[in-house]
């Protein structure tokens, strides 16, 4: 059990959670009013492997990081619970399985495409590249974070024959949610843990920046990040508009909040605005498959001449 818990750690679970929540409300999103079950569930396997891919090689990548940062010595790698050698064949059976996996039971060789890309920015891009260079590293590195909805987009578009149009356009909205979303929910965990990156030579934005700084490129990117999700208002009904615009409000608060409080001198906990970024991420996405599955009337289609 210790072993098989070893590899299930290597994958980064908590992590996947979050990405594989992501792609539920594009797949559903993509064919509204319909939901492919088998599809779904499907994909969220084919997806869950290839994000367990990056994963894990990342780990391999960032072993001599993880070994100085205190959050981080728990991994198996740092604890030797499994070789980098083997953790390196883990992850290329992964990878390998997820795109045969997508291609062949899911019939969406694009989504198969996406998982490649993904793994290859993830690791080459971001891991050995941004990620020890410079601040805006999670700025560019997230966009590996957007692609579940890319995949999860694919497979519903390439299974579906109805004539309908693809919308790519929506799936792109998804993605730039979770872009700039991603900078601002790990600035506040790096706020946290600044030490750690400062003694791993990570320059993380906290690291190379005052905290005022800091909050307040969290505070730009929130803006921006509730603002793209509104680009989404006319494809939905009045169920996710409401959620968009009350779920969004309450992130601003707290990021509004984080930089006054900082540029006052007050001592902050950053730690509650990524908890709250999770929660906000989550009910944004939530509401947006509450809407797609009960397929109401789109705001488009209530306003005539808007994006439909």
């Amino acid at each position: 059990m210790e072993i098989i818990k070893a590899y299930f750690g290597l994958t980064k679970p908590r992590v996947i959670e979050l990405l594989l929540i992501a792609a539920i409300p594009a797949m559903l999103q993509a064919d509204r009013g319909e939901v492919h079950v088998w599809l779904i569930l499907a994909t969220l396997l084919g997806g869950w492997m290839g994000a367990g891919a990056a994963n894990t090689f990342n780990m391999v990548a960032d072993y001599d990081i993880d070994q100085k940062m205190g959050r981080t010595r728990a991994r198996p790698l740092v604890r030797h619970k499994v070789t980098k050698q083997r953790a390196r064949i883990f992850a290329w059976v992964l990878l390998v399985v997820s795109v045969l996996w997508l291609g062949f039971v899911c019939k969406s060789w694009l989504a198969a495409f996406f998982i490649i890309l993904t793994n290859a920015f993830y690791i080459f891009v971001y891991t050995k590249w941004l990620k020890r260079r410079t601040w805006q590293n999670v700025i560019w590195g997230g966009a590996a974070g957007c692609m579940p909805v890319m995949v999860g987009w694919a497979v519903i578009r390439d299974n579906v024959h109805d004539g309908s149009p693809d919308r790519w356009w929506q799936a792109i909205v998804l993605f730039l949610i979770i872009f700039f979303w991603t900078p601002p929910h790990t600035w506040a965990l790096a706020m946290k843990y600044r030490e750690d990156y400062a003694r791993a030579n990570v320059p993380m934005l906290p690291v190379v920046a005052t905290a005022e700084e800091t909050s307040k490129q969290i505070l730009i990117y929130s803006w921006v990040t509730v603002l793209v999700s509104l680009l989404l208002v006319p494809a939905a009904s009045w169920i996710y508009a409401l959620i968009a615009v009350l779920s969004g409000g309450a992130f601003l608060v707290m990021a509004q909040r984080l930089h006054t409080d900082i540029k006052n001198g007050v001592d902050v906990k950053p730690l509650k605005l990524f908890i709250l970024s999770n929660n906000y991420l989550a009910v944004l996405f939530l509401g947006l498959s509450f809407d797609a599955v009960l397929g109401l009337t789109t705001m488009a289609e209530l306003f005539p001449g808007g994006l439909g």
